[in-house]
């Protein structure tokens, strides 16, 4: 493993609590206004900000889009194409330019914000960003089922209790699958009973079948979620039918969720590759999220289930899932076995994508995927938004609290890049 990069200037910093070390080094930190210790003129377009909590709007007017996705135009009509007008059909963009600033030994930031050219370009990259971004924390659930050892119940509650208390504002909680199928699983019952009072999130949870939603809505499940592959092999692997098997049974479990009022979320998994079959056309993803939204999920979350995917594959799948489901009924679920999921979660964030899953502490992977590593870390999600100045009401001081108690109990590092580079920083800085 390569060696981290020492934080710049960390010399020279004063004694600060952990909390404060973090939020010094925190990537939303780095953007100070223009009357801020001297350091020039940094912004977003849109957006004046002396740290990523604080912003005021005042739009000017945008280039014209470069991206050929937004040139399209979009149908109201639920059943309907659905493809994306000129301005997104959101009135939540970021637009700008980040400050082209190199770094002195006398602290000091040169800016060349004010040049033209810089905002320009920058424009175009931003430009469809929104402001707020909901993290859907899979950690739990999708996190633990891959474990070699048991987690004791009582760790799996506690850790949702602190994921909460970081204020994610969905956690999922477990899966109400066949104990002989995820042994990792077998106490979802005990589980849910334990949490599903937490207030201020919403604790979802997977349900294959009508045995597992009604397990399920017995334990106090207020929430579930059904998924099915756009791969046929995956799929008779994972669950062991065909894809429009699957897609019958969640549509009775549709059905008895919207008797009861219990809202449902799809997932679609090897959106951009299967490990059996390869590459995966678009449209085997459009069509199996289409189905999904129409029978009543109210979102529908894109899996790279073996972390395949590259901006260049992730763009036109949601082209062709955008074409026949909303975008902001959509979500993106990224594996980190290549390093692609940053990129990818930024190039669907500029295609006007605002729901993003992720696992703490880089937690996961998948029992029917051979090869497939974690999912991307939510403390690196939340890092790279608060450099863009978007806001996902997620602290992060004690979200890596979170992930590091559960990456003790699992007896092996953080998957979390932030979370290492960050926790160095503050040794390093104890030291002083």
């Amino acid at each position: 493993m390569s060696s981290l990069e020492e934080p710049l200037g960390l010399d020279k910093l004063p004694s600060m609590s952990t909390i404060d070390r973090i939020q010094r080094f925190s990537s939303g930190a780095c953007r100070p206004r223009m009357d801020d210790m001297g350091m020039g003129s940094c912004w977003i377009e849109g957006r004046d900000c002396s740290s990523s909590n604080s912003c005021s709007n005042d739009y000017d007017e945008f280039t014209e889009d470069s991206f050929p996705w937004r040139s399209h135009t979009r149908n109201g009509s639920k059943n309907d194409s659905y493809t994306r007008s000129s301005n997104g059909g959101r009135n939540d963009s970021v637009a700008g330019s980040l400050c082209a600033s190199r770094y002195f030994l006398d602290h000091q930031y040169r800016s060349k914000c004010d040049e033209k050219s810089m905002r320009t370009t920058s424009n175009k990259f931003l430009r469809g960003i929104p402001k707020f971004v909901k993290i859907v924390e899979v950690g739990p659930r999708d996190g633990l089922q891959n474990e070699k050892n048991t987690v004791p119940t009582a760790i799996k509650v506690e850790l949702i209790r602190r994921l909460v208390s970081c204020g994610l504002p969905v956690v999922e909680a477990t899966s109400f699958v066949s104990p002989k199928w995820v042994p990792q699983l077998a106490d979802a019952k005990d589980v849910m009973e334990a949490v599903h009072n937490l207030e201020d999130a919403r604790l979802p949870v997977l349900t294959p079948n009508m045995k597992g939603f009604q397990a399920a809505v017995a334990a106090g499940a207020k929430e579930v979620a059904v998924f099915a592959s756009a791969s046929e092999s995956f799929s008779k692997s994972n669950i062991n039918c065909s894809i429009e098997e699957s897609l019958a049974r969640y549509r009775a479990v549709t059905q008895a969720a919207k008797a009861l009022l219990i809202p449902v979320r799809g997932y679609v998994s090897c959106a951009i590759g299967c490990p059996v079959e390869g590459p995966i056309a678009p449209s085997k993803v459009a069509y199996v999220a289409k189905e999904l939204y129409e029978m009543g999920c109210f979102e529908i979350s894109l899996g790279d289930t073996i972390g395949v995917g590259t901006p260049g594959t992730v763009v036109p799948m949601l082209e062709a899932v955008m074409a026949v489901v909303p975008a902001d009924k959509l979500a993106v679920h990224f594996h980190d076995t290549y390093g692609q999921s940053l990129p990818n979660i930024l190039i669907s964030l500029q295609m006007g994508i605002s729901t993003v899953d992720s696992s703490v502490a880089g937690l996961g992977g998948c029992p029917y995927a051979k090869g497939a590593t974690g999912n991307v870390a939510t403390e690196d999600v939340v890092y790279m938004l608060n450099g863009l100045g978007v806001k996902t009401n997620v602290d992060l001081a004690k979200l890596m609290v979170a992930g590091e108690f559960i990456s003790k109990h699992l007896c092996r590092p953080s998957g979390s890049k932030t979370a290492i580079a960050l926790c160095r920083a503050t040794a390093d800085a104890s030291k002083i």
